[in-house]
């Protein structure tokens, strides 16, 4: 760019194709245009001290994948693929929220929902908060992107689709909690969208029953995309 001149072309992407495991077939990957979108791994959803644990959730569930996919990142990121974190982080005033998803969290208007505070002295998912950050385990590298939600999918209100468009990348590997909550509305807003989903198994957890998974990977595979584990991604990596 120069006062007389802008250069509006974009980089050429040489394609890096790597096989992968998956189910309902095997697939054949481009790096250049993958990346992870990690989804809603803080600690209000994950942490012992957190909003869920505090209402009487267990949220083993939710934390179960935390460590899988601390030790895949590395390969990933070595690998060249983004890392864009989607974690939830509302205003303080909470003014873009309308009262229906006000209300899903707090049903009755007397328990503790979003923007209420909790003992330790931080604010459901207020974004800037604890409660809205990332769990200790998880730490983001500089080269790493975060985008704060506002509802059950990344998409909606927020700059999620810019960054991915700008990043040019076309296929998505899903991580995070809950698998059948924020990250399938954000995969199928995803898919919807004409990006090519793929939901990495291992890396997901939920609070929820164990056929609300099974119903999120059958669905997935049936009408959205595809289901790989973490050891598959990495045996791609590394034939």
């Amino acid at each position: 760019m120069s006062r007389d001149a802008v250069d509006l072309r974009r980089p050429v992407l040489e394609p890096r194709p790597v096989e992968v495991a998956a189910l309902p077939q095997q697939l054949t990957l481009d790096l250049s245009r993958t990346a992870v979108v990690a989804v809603d791994l803080q600690n209000d959803f994950c942490h012992p001290d957190g909003w869920l644990a505090s209402i009487g959730v267990d949220v083993s569930g939710a934390a179960g994948p935390i460590g899988a996919l601390a030790a895949t990142l590395p390969a990933l990121r070595a690998a060249g693929v983004p890392v864009v974190w989607v974690t939830w982080g509302n205003r303080p005033d909470r003014a873009n929220l309308p009262p229906g998803v006000r209300h899903v969290y707090d049903p009755d208007g007397a328990s503790t929902g979003i923007g209420d505070p909790l003992p330790g002295g931080s604010h459901v998912l207020e974004l800037g908060s604890w409660s809205a950050g990332l769990v200790d385990e998880l730490v983001p590298e500089p080269a790493d992107l975060q985008v704060a939600k506002y509802r059950m999918s990344g998409f909606p209100d927020t700059p999620l689709d810019s960054v991915l468009r700008n990043l040019r990348v076309d296929t998505l590997l899903f991580a995070g909690v809950n698998t059948d909550q924020c990250v399938l509305a954000t995969l199928t807003d995803a898919a919807n969208l004409g990006y090519d989903v793929v939901l990495v198994e291992d890396l997901c957890g939920t609070t929820s029953p164990d056929f609300c998974t099974a119903a999120t990977l059958y669905n997935v595979r049936q009408c959205f995309g595809f289901t790989t584990t973490s050891a598959e991604l990495l045996a791609g990596l590394h034939p």
